[in-house]
């Protein structure tokens, strides 16, 4: 039986999807990020295939979202966008901290995915951490310095920003560190999974693509790097892109 379990992580709250009668032993561990303005409880099935297949799934709560959501303006959590997401890249860390301190991460298998904002996470994280060992992007941009350029623009066009120029030249600077597309040598051959619906009106789908049409050839091994995309979907996830991320885990991790 499936079991689904509160935990935190620290000061993190997450739940933890696994087979009820594995809990306390040591499995191969998938950290999925929620998106933007959504909660950890939304990726409930993609983790339930996932521990199916013998996985410990960690389905942690961004800051100001799920348990974490505090009352602040919309505008404030859009242009705290940014700090969320090197948050949540730091948090994997701690996470993974504690399982490994509690016996409970096998060889050291651990994987990363996300939706959106978490799939942003998630190629934040590989700039970071050489010892991620397969990755699914799915709806998320990893060229995040473009990315945010272009949400800072779109952001003027609808008023005035309750930031200075010179902070928003500050921001780029610090989440340059993170942006795969700048540094794609950090993958160094990891297996890497993208999915994006090419009519996403949300996050760019060519930023994910040509990201990956520039970097397939530096994999030795092509089974390690692949990139699905749907004809006629938005920013959402389809069952294909859930079944898919599955198949990539277990095969890879």
């Amino acid at each position: 039986m499936i079991g689904i379990y509160h935990k935190e992580f620290k000061t993190i709250p997450a739940l933890v999807v696994v087979d009820s009668e594995k809990e306390k032993k040591a499995l191969p561990v998938v950290t999925y990020f929620h998106g933007f303005t959504s909660a950890k409880e939304h990726n409930l099935p993609l983790a339930y295939l996932l521990a199916e297949k013998g996985y410990r799934v960690v389905l942690p709560d961004s800051e100001y979202h799920g348990e974490r959501e505090i009352e602040i303006s919309t505008i404030k959590k859009q242009i705290s966008f940014w700090d969320i997401v090197m948050r949540n890249v730091k948090e994997l860390k701690e996470i993974r901290d504690v399982l490994d301190q509690e016996g409970l991460l096998l060889d050291g298998r651990i994987g990363i995915a996300g939706t959106s904002m978490g799939g942003i996470t998630t190629s934040a994280a590989l700039t970071q951490y050489p010892w991620i060992k397969a990755a699914a992007v799915l709806m998320g941009s990893p060229k995040i310095t473009t990315y945010a350029k272009t949400l800072v623009n779109s952001f003027k066009r609808m008023g005035n920003l309750p930031v200075t120029d010179e902070e928003i030249d500050q921001l780029y600077e610090e989440i340059k560190a993170y942006d795969l597309s700048e540094q794609p040598e950090k993958l160094a051959g990891r297996p890497l999974l993208f999915w994006h619906g090419e009519n996403d009106s949300v996050v760019p789908f060519d930023h994910s693509y040509t990201f990956y049409d520039d970097i397939k050839h530096q994999y030795t091994n092509q089974e390690n790097i692949c990139f699905l995309k749907e004809a006629n979907r938005d920013h959402k996830v389809s069952r294909y892109a859930i079944l898919e991320t599955v198949k990539w885990f277990d095969k890879h991790l």
